[in-house]
């Protein structure tokens, strides 16, 4: 490491914490996240703070879910391992205990979890991603141009590839969520912040309503039984967002925003963008901005197209 680095206005563990960066995401303000370094080797990290006492008992779900998926699916014997994937990566480490949290919480794996006794405080131990999140992204660029963001497809395809070999479900994918290795376009993408995901075997739905309205499924919405298409719908909301600058619909409620979606006949592109636009790369976003999820474009699908050598080779059935 070049420099002098600042010094640390903490230390956990083997880390010192050396800035705070913001709540995390799900867990709100029960929880921060902070830039650290590790001191046996100065790599920057990022240490993510969760206050156990003000957890709720979905929270404390999602909190096990998060970390259990993060751990093992970062295990190098994994089937699906992490690394030098499009997911945000929990740093290995076998150097602290694995407990259990208020009898609630218990770690079979190997996460790089920092558990402060008799402060019902955890911490996670992550990957620092320099580039911050594709909201800030967007927000510096505007419009990102279309063979970056069939770039940044085929990365968010493979991440979501190993969330379905784990049958996670994300339920909040947007753009603050997913992460930037730099803050170029040459980037990694990778899909974070999994406090609202959870374990859903094949053929099984769920029913709570969670996630950021402006991503959230009609299904959602609408208090309907939901699966894994939820993410695919969310998915195409930021393929929307990254070609046009701005989420498809909009709205000042629920209501408002439902009402938008399903009133509208054909995405909202301006006509000079969709002129330039491959159109299959139009076909794609619209099929997975389908209301109906039984017609939404399905993972599989997605995937095979979005890994292809041109993105998308799609057509309406």
């Amino acid at each position: 490491m070049e420099g002098r680095r600042e010094p640390p206005i903490a230390a956990v563990g083997g880390y010192d914490v050396l800035a705070r960066l913001g709540p995390a995401g799900a867990y709100g303000r029960i929880s921060t996240v902070y830039r650290g370094a590790r001191r046996s080797d100065g790599r920057n990290v990022a240490l993510k703070q969760v206050c156990l006492s003000g957890l709720s008992a979905n929270l404390k779900d999602s909190l096990d879910c998060e970390i259990r998926f993060l751990a093992s699916a970062a295990t190098p014997t994994s089937s699906a391992s992490l690394m030098s994937s499009n997911v945000f990566l929990i740093i290995d480490s076998t150097n602290y205990a694995r407990s259990s949290i208020e009898g609630h919480v218990k770690f079979a794996h190997k996460a790089n979890l920092v558990y402060v006794p008799g402060r019902r405080i955890t911490f996670l131990v992550l990957e620092f991603c320099e580039g911050g999140d594709l909201a800030a992204y967007i927000k510096r660029n505007g419009r990102v141009q279309e063979h970056v963001v069939r770039k940044f497809m085929r990365q968010l395809g493979a991440g979501l590839k190993v969330l379905r070999t784990h049958h996670i479900i994300h339920r909040d994918l947007k753009p603050e969520n997913i992460l930037l290795s730099t803050p170029t376009a040459d980037a990694v993408l990778k899909i974070a912040d999994f406090g609202l995901s959870r374990f859903l075997p094949p053929g099984e739905y769920v029913e709570m309503v969670c996630g950021s309205p402006f991503y959230m499924a009609p299904e959602v919405m609408l208090f309907q039984k939901y699966d894994d298409k939820v993410d695919m719908w969310s998915i195409g909301v930021i393929f929307f967002e990254l070609l046009n600058g701005y989420p498809p619909f909009h709205g000042r409620s629920y209501v408002e925003l439902l009402q938008n979606i399903k009133k509208c006949t054909s995405l909202p592109f301006s006509e000079l963008l969709l002129r330039s636009l491959h159109p299959d790369t139009v076909n794609m976003c619209a099929r997975l901005l389908c209301v109906d999820p039984e017609e939404r474009l399905p993972f599989d699908e997605f995937y095979r197209a979005s890994s292809s050598q041109d993105c998308v080779s799609l057509h309406n059935a």
